[in-house]
């Protein structure tokens, strides 16, 4: 079963020993609040200097960079919907974000990597949509590719790991 695979965590996502963490990252790629601005700062300018060779991403994609000063060797950066009241195809780009991700993961032979809640900060995405959609996503590409090892999803605070922990217990595909 794929939620064996499937870890909730409370922590600081710039120290986790993983092959990928995931960024909440804006648009133009070069750092912002939140967990993008405290990726940015862990990783140091390298980051910055790859990320500026990109040329920003669109809503709902994901591009990968080096992991540089971080424990983890790769950055997964990925555009989140800004929640618009579920009118503007917002759980539709939120899903792509983490499909994206996944393909990145598979393509690049990462095995094990970590997500914060994306788009649900500052954003505004509704934290349990959100988890629900980050679960069922998650599970997906668990079931299609086994070499998969580990998803953690990060939680910053108490509402959130209840939202993930609710999407683990009754979100079923």
């Amino acid at each position: 079963m794929a939620d064996n695979r499937i870890e909730l965590l409370d922590s600081d996502i710039t120290t986790l020993t993983v092959e990928a963490i995931v960024n909440a990252a804006n648009n133009s790629l070069l750092g912002g609040g939140g967990v993008d601005g405290a990726i940015h700062r862990a990783a140091g300018s390298e980051l910055l200097t790859e990320c500026r060779s990109l040329r920003g991403c669109a809503t709902g994609q994901a591009k990968i960079t080096g992991g540089y000063q971080l424990l983890a060797k790769h950055v997964i950066h990925t555009v989140g919907p800004i929640w618009k009241g579920g009118r503007d195809n917002e759980a539709e780009f939120l899903a792509s974000c983490y499909k994206r991700c996944f393909e990145l993961a598979v393509e690049n032979k990462i095995k094990t990597m970590a997500f914060p809640a994306i788009s649900t900060g500052i954003y505004g995405f509704p934290k349990q949509e959100a988890a629900a959609i980050a679960i069922r996503e998650a599970r997906a590409a668990l079931t299609a590719n086994p070499e998969l090892e580990k998803i953690i999803m990060v939680c910053f605070n108490h509402e959130t790991r209840q939202a993930y922990e609710t999407a683990l217990k009754y979100n079923v595909r």
